[in-house]
């Protein structure tokens, strides 16, 4: 039996070099799509020069990352979401079969489970900000944050809504799944393929150190529960609910949405809360005895050998 990690050595006809060609195949799937996405913007822009094209040209021009703008969270927002159709269309053509591997042990995501987990992942996260938005700041002095509503608002709520599920689905299926398995591929025990992707999960995101190590911890989290559970149904979970609840908060201004700089604090309540998430998640994996493990793919049948050992006539080895 395999574990998650090293669930791609189930496919027919593994080959270690195999899960690079496929990387090289997607990338070239996200550059396709990223330019069929600079070119609906552009179109955009020059329709709706004011609305779009100005914070679109500062973003693209002058590298102004403004996520409190409608049109730059979209842009951002969907980058990353293309990440997921270009990875699912080059394992598809490297003949991984099952596909649906890269979710789960299973062979297909699990609905079922990965809805039990929405309410654990709600509760916990709504402790975690109440206590870092309604505790901390009396405790050191600052004043409670106020909700701001403006025009912006509710865009920014639609976007978050409809593709923040799919960026943050798309980011743990390339460093949760594809990363994870190609590495299990290779290198048997899974603190490899838990540690060794975490680096490349810190570089896409634009924090001071203390924000980079908060990433990190979300990352090392996130693949130990992919590990444990055998699929990326509780990362994917958290990681929407998390996003969703930082891009909401910070669209009614309680929170920065372009703050780079993180905190001890912060990282401390990081890593609590996905502690304790997690403790509901293998509890509830115990209860309902959830498959973590897959089949390793059958051997190949020697061809051409009959059962007394001779090679038939004018074959070869």
């Amino acid at each position: 039996m395999l574990p998650y990690h090293r669930a791609a050595r189930s496919w027919t006809g593994y080959r270690w070099w195999k899960p690079l060609v496929t990387g090289v195949i997607a990338v070239a799937f996200y550059l396709i799509f990223t330019v069929s996405i600079l070119v609906f913007f552009f179109g955009l822009s020059f329709a709706f020069p004011d609305n779009v094209g100005d914070p679109f040209d500062a973003l693209v021009n002058g590298g102004v990352v403004d996520l409190s703008d409608p049109v730059v969270l979209l842009f951002t927002l969907g980058s990353v979401a293309i990440m997921l159709p270009a990875l699912l269309l080059a394992t598809a053509i490297m003949g991984a079969r099952p596909l649906g591997l890269l979710s789960s042990v299973t062979g297909r995501l699990r609905w079922r489970w990965m809805l039990r987990l929405v309410v654990p992942a709600l509760l916990t996260f709504s402790a975690s900000f109440a206590l870092y938005l309604l505790i901390l700041p009396p405790l050191v002095g600052e004043p409670l944050p106020a909700p701001d509503v403006s025009d912006r608002t509710w865009i920014l709520l639609v976007i978050v809504l409809l593709l923040v599920p799919l960026q943050a689905t798309a980011e743990e299926y390339v460093f949760r799944g594809y990363l994870m398995q190609t590495i299990g591929g290779w290198l048997r025990h899974p603190l490899f393929a838990i540690l060794l992707p975490v680096p490349l999960f810190v570089l896409g995101h634009l924090y001071d150190i203390w924000g980079l190590l908060d990433v990190a911890v979300f990352g090392v989290f996130a693949a130990w529960l992919t590990v444990r559970t055998g699929g990326l149904e509780a990362a994917i979970v958290v990681h929407v609910v998390n996003n969703a609840s930082l891009f909401a908060l910070g669209a009614f201004g309680l929170i920065d949405m372009n703050a780079a700089a993180g905190s001890p604090i912060g990282v401390v309540v990081t890593a609590g809360t996905l502690a304790l998430y997690s403790w509901v998640v293998l509890r509830q994996a115990r209860k309902q005895s959830l498959v973590v493990e897959t089949q390793p793919a059958p051997a190949p049948p020697v061809v051409g050998i009959h059962s007394h050992g001779a090679l038939p006539s004018g074959e070869s080895l």
